[in-house]
């Protein structure tokens, strides 16, 4: 007699569970039955009724694992598919993850490009604005009188003056100026530049020089001229930039275009922002006036070396001609200096370097940044070899000032108005 439920047999509930046999299985791999919710069919003709009650379902035969009976039923217990999902592809434990989505990487290179070029173009922005705030736009060029026609090519009168504004008098000490008031110059260059090459001309302190009408830059009185004759330092002294701009368009017939000057202690702070500047010394010179004793040779000077080597000249041969030709060479390697890429490159030395200078010079009021780099640029390249430099030619002396070569300077003139290679030769 079979007291299993209907369909139900005794192979059907595995091989010797529960009878006492060698091979039965634990209670983990007993397979579970699928129990069917809903009301139970009444037993058929010649039924009995199940053993557990009349709410426990009928239970199909478990034939093959995929369902009850054969009615297409499938508990998934055996495929992993209990709580749906397909054959072990879930993401619950044990199952593998999705994966992450490949970087895009032109998106980032595209995006970072765009961050780095937008940085560059604030910064270089914002400095362009800083650097034109901080020059010293003093010099009004509209009030020379008389001016010569202008040339080919761009014309700078670059000026070195004594002046003491700003300083201590520790600074004083140290760099041997003395405390002199108000203002002279110690340096005078005109620097031409055009398609021909740059060409720097030292003016000597003490040249020979007329006097012309001139109108006062601070009271606006017209003075006439009267034909006389001092040295060149002096125009500067009696009324600043623009007579001594008036005074050298005058006595050369070239026009200037722009005005550049500085002093002392910005001279002595932009060398020693760029860390020294070497220059070859030709010979010994010791120099109590101005603080210079150098041995001859390389060597790499300091703003406080520097200022004492371009103002020596009482231990030169050429005294004030000999002077010159040093501040022509140390200027030339003073603008290599700056430009080499250990200082534009290294914003702790470029913005010092600016700072120093940009404070200390004094420009004409249609000066631009632009004209600043350019005429920094032309000294460069007369230092490299690829301009020339020389002294305003000397036939001879009137006193104790220089005469200038007249022929020499006329034809001079000529070709720098003319923007044409230069032939004449300087003392």
């Amino acid at each position: 007699m079979n007291d299993w439920p209907e369909g139900w047999s005794g192979d059907d509930r595995g091989s010797g569970y529960g009878r006492g046999g060698a091979s039965a299985r634990p209670e983990s791999a007993r397979v579970m039955r699928q129990v069917r919710r809903g009301a139970t069919p009444p037993p058929g003709p010649g039924q009995s009724a199940p053993p557990y009650g009349a709410g426990v379902p009928q239970q199909p035969s478990y034939t093959d694992g995929q369902g009850y009976g054969g009615d297409g039923y499938d508990s998934g217990y055996n495929t992993g598919q209990v709580y749906g999902g397909g054959g072990g592809q879930g993401s619950g434990p044990g199952g593998p993850r999705p994966g992450r989505p490949a970087p895009d990487w032109r998106r980032r290179i595209k995006w970072t490009a765009i961050t780095v070029v937008t940085v560059l173009v604030v910064t270089t922005v914002g400095t362009y604005f800083w650097a034109d705030s901080k020059l010293n736009r003093e010099v009004d060029l509209s009030k020379v009188i008389d001016r010569p026609e202008a040339g080919e090519g761009t014309n700078y009168l670059i000026v070195g003056s004594d002046s003491r504004e700003g300083m201590t008098d520790e600074q004083k000490k140290d760099l041997h100026t003395g405390s002199a008031e108000g203002k002279r110059t110690d340096s005078m260059m005109i620097l031409h530049t055009g398609d021909n090459g740059s060409t720097l001309i030292s003016l000597p302190r003490d040249s020979d020089v007329e006097i012309p009408s001139f109108v006062g830059s601070e009271s606006g009185k017209t003075y006439k001229g009267t034909g006389r004759h001092t040295k060149l330092n002096a125009a500067y002294a009696e009324d600043g930039p623009e007579l001594l701009v008036r005074t050298v368009e005058y006595n050369t017939g070239l026009r200037l275009d722009h005005y550049v000057e500085i002093g002392f202690a910005g001279f002595a702070n932009i060398v020693d922002a760029v860390g020294g500047v070497e220059m070859d010394i030709p010979q010994d010179i010791k120099d109590k006036k101005s603080g210079a004793d150098f041995k001859k040779g390389k060597q790499t000077l300091n703003g406080e070396e520097a200022l004492a080597f371009v103002r020596t000249r009482y231990a030169l041969p050429g005294s004030d001609l000999d002077r010159t030709k040093n501040q022509q060479k140390f200027l030339s390697a003073l603008a290599s200096q700056v430009a080499t890429p250990s200082t534009v490159l290294n914003p702790f030395r470029l913005y010092p370097t600016m700072g120093a200078g940009l404070d200390s010079l004094v420009v004409d009021k249609d000066m631009g940044l632009f004209d600043l780099a350019g005429m920094f640029w032309a000294m460069k390249s007369v230092s490299g070899g690829d301009g020339t430099s020389m002294n305003m030619p000397v036939s001879g002396s009137v006193g104790s000032n220089l005469k200038w070569d007249d022929a020499k300077v006329k034809k001079l003139v000529q070709e720098l108005r003319n923007d044409d290679e230069v032939t004449v030769s300087g003392n």
